[in-house]
């Protein structure tokens, strides 16, 4: 199976604006302000949620066909296809929807995340869009084969990624969706009834755990290295030279890259200021089809469907001390719970305590807690973690867990409805905000994420969706 640059293509859908978006509204709250007790300052613009991977942004619509949604007694006609997207540091990406109602945002940044992060999460049937992926286009671009398979008399390309997206969609939105093309719908037809169950691929590039702290003087980790990568590239923090911190493996010698399993560790000096670094490896590598991606902005969420060579990265941060309590927090998306999963950890010699949304959680020396963060679902977050000495530490985003039934829900703000799609054929310059969206979208999404903290508040974005069967 070769990966043709050439056949990009991408996809777009013309969501509901009035379902996916609703009124800003004021929650109380959100900002979480705790006494960590550490000495040092451990300052960050915000903490990633996605575990490491591909960061991407959203190209334009290549390669498509026609599709028509059936939802509510009415007909829908929708564009149906691949997407494209740059990889940050290099590296192209080609996606298939899995949130059929929501708009997509052009330029929208995407980070490689689990299921779990993703309405895949407890979707029993995400693993046979992971089949449809693997054994379809563009993983299988023999089209005569894949037609004869289908029992389609030809397919083109557009019929190949139209009728590739359909079939996702009855398993990723639980959509009642068929290809306008005859040949594009028997290639759904075929892919939906031979999809079988399998297992999420592993990420492209993680870091376990992705945060450590513990006392100066000690080696602090091991954060162990997973990538299916050849070897990863570790460049020790800027930062981390004025403090005296190595990057050290198992044996306490300084390396430079690090292969998949192996662990790797901070060396603190014993006469180190207390304080933090955060570190950064980074590798060239295919992402695994079947991998989600999810933006901060509401654009709707993708699967992959093929990567080339790709620049891939994952952070861990280390948090150090002489004495007391020594934290150390990372987080992550948790759709089954619907929130944020905050862990802290503790390798100092006295508990710590710390408060979020009103609860004050203290964790003992020794011990790890994690803290589920109850959010509404489309609920933006921005929660801030601060103890003495200038420690904090940043946790942003947005909560995006399900997909729609297209009907509109309980959103209590309707805004400009969106252009009509442009279906058939292929197109270099496309407008993905008329085609999936009304033109405020980003600007409103981006709004709402910077008036997070006001006054011990979070200024947020709450709509009510109904969720799909599938969900």
């Amino acid at each position: 199976m070769s990966f043709a640059f050439s056949a990009f293509s991408a996809l777009s859908v013309r969501g509901r604006g009035a379902a996916r978006l609703a009124a800003a509204t004021l929650v109380s709250g959100l900002v979480a302000a705790g006494a960590l007790v550490t000495a040092g300052p451990a300052v960050a613009d915000s903490t990633p949620q996605s575990g490491g991977g591909a960061t991407a942004t959203m190209g334009g619509l290549k390669t498509y066909g026609d599709a028509v949604i059936h939802d509510n007694g009415g007909d829908e006609q929708v564009s149906a296809g691949l997407f494209e997207m740059a990889v940050d540091g290099g590296g192209m990406l080609q996606t298939y929807c899995i949130d059929i109602h929501n708009p997509t945002q052009k330029d929208a940044r995407y980070q490689e995340t689990p299921w779990s992060g993703t309405s895949l999460s407890g979707n029993e049937n995400a693993g046979r869009i992971r089949w449809i992926l693997q054994n379809s286009y563009p993983q299988v671009n023999n089209l005569t084969a894949l037609a004869r398979q289908a029992g389609a008399s030809g397919l083109t390309e557009q019929d190949a990624a139209a009728g590739t997206q359909v079939a996702i969609w009855r398993y990723s939105d639980g959509a009642d969706v068929d290809a306008v093309d005859p040949q594009a719908e028997k290639l759904a037809d075929y892919l939906e009834k031979a999809a079988r169950n399998l297992a999420e691929p592993a990420a492209s590039l993680t870091l376990d755990p992705p945060a450590v702290s513990g006392h100066a003087g000690e080696r602090l980790g091991p954060v162990t290295v997973h990538t299916n990568a050849d070897s990863v590239t570790v460049t020790p923090p800027v930062d981390a030279t004025a403090n005296g911190v190595k990057i050290v493996g198992k044996d306490g010698k300084a390396i430079t890259s690090a292969a998949d399993g192996r662990p790797i560790y901070f060396d603190v000096p014993k006469d180190a200021a207390d304080g933090s670094v955060a570190l950064t490896v980074q590798a060239s590598t295919t992402v695994p089809v079947g991998r989600a991606f999810a933006s901060e902005s509401r654009s709707q969420t993708q699967i992959l469907a093929g990567s080339s060579e790709s620049t891939v990265s994952a952070t861990a941060t280390a948090n150090w001390a002489v004495k007391g309590a020594i934290p150390a927090l990372s987080a992550v998306r948790n759709c089954a719970k619907g929130g944020v999963d905050i862990t802290a950890a503790d390798e100092g010699d006295e508990a710590f305590t710390f408060e979020l949304m009103g609860s004050e959680y203290t964790i003992e020396a020794g011990k790890s807690q994690t803290v589920t963060i109850p959010l509404q679902e489309d609920q933006a977050y921005d929660f801030t973690i601060k103890g003495p000495g200038g420690f904090e530490e940043r946790f942003k985003g947005i909560l995006d867990c399900k997909t729609e039934s297209g009907a509109g829900g309980d959103a209590t703000q309707t805004l400009s409805e969106p252009s009509p799609a442009t279906v058939g054929g292929t197109s270099t310059d496309t407008n993905l905000a008329e085609t999936g969206s009304s033109s405020a979208t980003p600007f409103i999404a981006g709004t709402a994420i910077a008036l997070v903290v006001i006054g011990g508040a979070a200024l947020v974005l709450v709509r009510n969706k109904k969720t799909s069967t599938q969900d």
